[in-house]
Order: C-alpha cells, then structure tokens, then sequence
C-alpha cells in the first residue's frame, strides 16, 4: 500500500508497521483515546490542519517519507 497526505487515518491504524511510525513521530497518539476513533476518516492532510495535532508540513513529509518505506 502506498501512503500519502491523501491518506485516512484508520488505514494507517490498521497497518501495526504503519501505526508505529505514526507513533514514533507522534507519541501522543498512544493516549488520543476516542479522538482516534473521531478521525479514523480523516486524511493526514486534513488532520494536520488542526492545530491539536501539531503537525506541521515538515513533521507531515517526514512522517509520509518514512510510511512510503513500508
């Protein structure tokens, strides 16, 4: 599967390789809780525009470089 910003969220979730670079970049996710299950639907481009997700375009690329490696 090829990851993008185009993306959605719950695909990233349910890959476990996908999920731990989610987490390395951003830690937080692992106590998300229900937010998670709110932006399962989301695209990383729409989610990095909520200033909660402190995402910003360079944390973006870095964290699509690395998913395009799985």
């Amino acid at each position: 599967m090829a990851f993008s910003t185009e993306t959605k969220l719950g695909e990233i979730l349910a890959n476990p390789t996908a999920y731990a670079v989610l987490a390395k970049h951003f830690p937080d996710i692992k106590s998300a809780g229900p937010m998670l299950a709110m932006a399962k639907g989301l695209t990383l481009t729409a989610i990095s525009k909520f200033p909660q997700a402190k995402m910003s375009p360079d944390k973006l690329q870095a964290l699509i470089d690395e998913l395009q490696t799985i």
